[in-house]
């Protein structure tokens, strides 16, 4: 035997309220033909559509297959509206002569609206509302499978946008490792100590996608760290997160691009080195704003170089912030006017859908 699916009122009180408003309709329009008293044909229309609705919406929910499908299928599906039509003109129709006998005893019998109008009314619009209502579920049903497919799209794209990263940045420290195994083998070994620490880190965190900003700040901070013992003197940073922020969500490795960029564009072409300073702070109410500056050699202005923000690590920031927040997160790589280069991203406090 079906069990009875969980009971939602919210759409059976909107159903109510679209019968109630259509019996109103039915009885003016019947008092406007000559066919009786208001209160008289109102009695009828409510005590008729009422039941007929009431029927109709416990049996649809009585028999559909599961809460994702309005509407019961097959044979089911085609019974479940005549027998509310039966129901409201079996019940309701001795409800109205009770009311006619109660509130009117001195009116005749021919007075009285005869069977067949309140059947062709009742079967009339019982199969308009009930058309519309399904037509009106089915599509709401559609459009939720239709979110749900894009969520799922947009997860799976950020798992392989996650996917990209990862080697890309693990390719580019190796390297810096080899040359350094060659030339000076104790950094190499605290190098190697560290990449083990922050991949270590770095897998627990791409596991979900998102983590929080103290944990994108430690893995930052082991980064830094690699970096560091690979420049040595010509590499320093900084940075800061206030304890109150510390426990917002953010994307897994999402500023680790912009450091790395930082530091491979603005610092190690430049003899002396140069500062990193990374900050998370409140943009406003409603946007966290993160940031990572730095006193290099800024961005590419000969002509013939390419675009700024094209690389590989900054396009992947970009398509990874439009798969999650849509157009409200913003990107932003400028100039600095002091020198070097600022890097600029605006998250709002609840991920968009």
């Amino acid at each position: 035997m079906p069990v009875m699916p969980m009971f939602a009122p919210a759409p059976l009180l909107r159903h109510a309220g679209i019968t109630v408003a259509a019996c109103l309709l039915i009885a003016a329009a019947l008092t406007a033909l000559g066919q009786g008293l208001w209160d008289v044909n109102l009695a009828y229309s409510l005590a008729i559509g009422l039941i007929s609705w009431l029927s109709i919406d416990l049996l649809r929910l009585r028999w559909r297959e599961s809460d994702e499908i309005p509407w019961p299928r097959g044979m089911r599906g085609m019974a479940v509206v005549p027998l509310g039509i039966a129901a409201g003109l079996i019940l309701g129709n001795p409800l109205g002569s009770f009311y006619v006998q109660q509130l009117h005893p001195e009116l005749p019998a021919a007075a009285r609206p005869s069977l067949w109008l309140p059947l062709a009314i009742t079967m009339a619009t019982s199969i308009a509302m009930s058309w519309g209502f399904y037509v009106v579920g089915k599509s709401r049903h559609l459009q939720m499978q239709a979110e749900q497919a894009q969520r799922q799209a947009a997860e799976a794209r950020l798992s392989l946008l996650q996917a990209q990263l990862e080697p890309h940045m693990l390719f580019n420290t190796l390297a810096n490792l080899r040359v350094l195994i060659a030339t000076d083998a104790p950094r190499a070994e605290q190098m190697l100590d560290h990449l083990i620490a922050y991949l270590r880190a770095t897998l627990a965190g791409s596991r979900h996608g998102t983590h929080s900003l103290a944990s994108e700040f430690a893995l930052l901070a082991d980064y830094l760290a690699l970096m560091q013992i690979r420049m040595g003197d010509r590499l320093s940073y900084g940075l800061h997160l206030p304890a109150e922020l510390a426990e917002l969500p953010v994307p897994t490795l999402l500023l680790q691009p912009l450091v790395e960029n930082s530091i491979r564009h603005g610092l190690e072409p430049q003899l002396a080195g140069g500062h990193i300073a990374v900050q998370a702070g409140m943009l406003d109410d409603r946007h966290l704003l993160l940031s990572v500056h730095d006193n290099g050699l800024g961005l590419p202005a000969l002509p013939g170089q390419p675009p700024s923000g094209s690389g590989f690590g900054l396009q992947q920031i970009r398509e990874r912030l439009a798969s999650r927040y849509g157009s409200a997160a913003r990107f932003d790589l400028t100039a600095d006017s002091a020198g070097g280069t600022r890097a600029c991203i605006v998250l709002p406090l609840k991920s968009q859908p």
